[in-house]
């Protein structure tokens, strides 16, 4: 029986009703683990259903790790990796397209990854290009790349966070949640000043800190054989030197925001209203329940937001929640753009109702159930593929310091019940520690007052 049957049977078990005869099994992704002398962590899961293999590194490093007046360092380094290393010195997509590859890299608050899914044939050739860029990107890297990709990042800011719209609000809501000195105040993608500021010792430093085998970890998923992957990521990464051991932040203390309002102007054409509560963070008690909470509010036309808002009284274009999960603190977010001719006010008074009621009467057993089925669908739908799998394995391991997860996980969100999600809803969505950011448009300026007739002849007149 192969790896995706035995996924399958365990899927079927961990959800069958109660009562139904189903095997005993416990939901896993199957997988090997060890580590190089190096420090390097592996792990390897196998399934041979289709030739295709998924290879990826997390660093465990994020933009909470980065120190006063170098932010972005982390983000930075997502574009430098893919600008060649000492024996590829060239664009690291170049030489994996023609296989047809799928790759890219993410950071965050909390970790840097690097993927890249590609035929089983070409396993070799993606890992040998991973540690290439992991033990030797300093040799190659100059001022001219890192000036050229500095200035790619900052245009990357200006598009998503200047004039993108409504985008100003997320630099708001950072610092308004956030107190002075905790490592989620900044963004991700760091200041304009902080990356102009930055040198190219500064960022070799930041590099020969983190970037090393002893803070990484390497899953290779998919259908390969282990001995020879085993072989390889011998050859390739096993002459890396260790580094010294560095230390991510782990715990940051953070009083929970005082209420506060936040007007901005942007040029857009509606107004928006963004709520922001601290929250549970990522796979503590509570964080499954909000995701739930979530759901029931605003996904699909029947639920709560949604249907008042939009639907019946048409005060909103649009409205969504979300718990924005993370290691340290989460933050919870309901957004609402204002339908034409409405107004903030509107907005308020009817999620401030909604909320009420839910909070008095807790959500009906079909809404929990609707909620607890779309999750079940994404969570599934992630371990259908070696890509999905091995990301999965690389985040249980980052976030709970065990890539043997998953049925842990399945669970925390088959307990959740209607009146657990009362009870973090109401200990989450306080007024006291609501931070509300509202977007208006520009005003218009007004047009310039006609000259008097004449005035230009008589201006222009020797």
């Amino acid at each position: 029986m192969n790896v995706r049957n035995s996924l399958l049977i365990a899927i079927c078990a961990a959800v069958a009703p109660a009562g139904a005869a189903v095997a005993d099994t416990t939901l896993e992704i199957p997988h090997e683990e060890y580590r190089l002398d190096n420090g390097l962590q592996v792990l390897l899961h196998q399934d041979d259903t289709t030739p295709i293999v998924h290879v990826e590194v997390w660093y465990h490093v994020g933009s909470k790790d980065e120190v006063p007046g170098r932010s972005g360092f982390a983000h930075l380094f997502e574009h430098l990796m893919f600008n060649g290393s000492e024996h590829a010195d060239g664009e690291f997509f170049a030489p994996l397209q023609p296989y047809g590859a799928r790759m890219n890299g993410t950071t965050n608050k909390d970790r840097t990854n690097y993927y890249e899914t590609v035929p089983t044939h070409v396993l070799e050739r993606a890992l040998w290009m991973e540690a290439d860029r992991m033990g030797f990107l300093l040799p190659v890297l100059t001022e001219t790349k890192l000036t050229n990709q500095r200035d790619v990042v900052r245009n990357e800011r200006r598009q998503n966070y200047e004039i993108r719209p409504y985008a100003k609000a997320r630099k708001a809501v950072s610092e308004a949640v956030w107190p002075e000195g905790h490592p989620y105040r900044h963004l991700t993608i760091g200041t304009h000043e902080d990356l102009e500021a930055a040198s190219l010792d500064d960022v070799k430093n930041f590099f020969n800190t983190w970037y090393v085998p002893n803070n990484a970890t390497l899953v290779v998923s998919g259908a390969f054989d282990a001995d020879a992957a085993k072989g390889w990521i011998q050859q390739y990464f096993g002459p890396i030197p260790k580094g010294e051991q560095p230390t991510p932040i782990m715990e940051a203390e953070a009083a929970l925001p005082a209420a506060q309002t936040i007007e901005l102007e942007d040029d857009v054409k509606l107004p928006q209203l963004q709520q922001v509560w601290m929250s549970a963070p990522f796979f503590e008690p509570g964080d499954a329940e909000l995701d739930y909470l979530s759901l029931i509010l605003t996904s699909g036309k029947n639920s709560r937001l949604y249907k008042r808002l939009v639907f019946e009284d048409r005060i909103a274009k649009d409205v969504s929640a979300g718990q924005y999960s993370s290691q340290l603190g989460s933050t919870y977010n309901i957004v609402a753009t204002a339908a034409p001719g409405n107004t903030i006010e509107e907005l308020q008074t009817a999620i401030d109702e909604e909320i009420a009621r839910f909070l008095a009467e807790g959500p009906s057993e079909a809404e929990v159930q609707r909620a607890r089925n779309a999750w079940q669908k994404s969570f599934f739908q992630r371990l259908e593929g070696v890509q999905g799998r091995g990301s999965m394995l690389q985040m249980y391991n980052q976030y709970r310091d065990t890539p043997d997860f998953a049925q842990a996980d399945l669970q925390r969100y088959l307990d959740v019940t209607g009146a657990s999600i009362v009870e973090w809803a109401t200990k989450t969505l306080v007024t006291d520690h609501r931070v509300r950011v509202i977007i208006n448009p520009k005003a218009e300026e007004e047009p310039e007052a006609p000259a008097e007739p004449g005035a230009d002849a008589e201006k222009g007149a020797k």
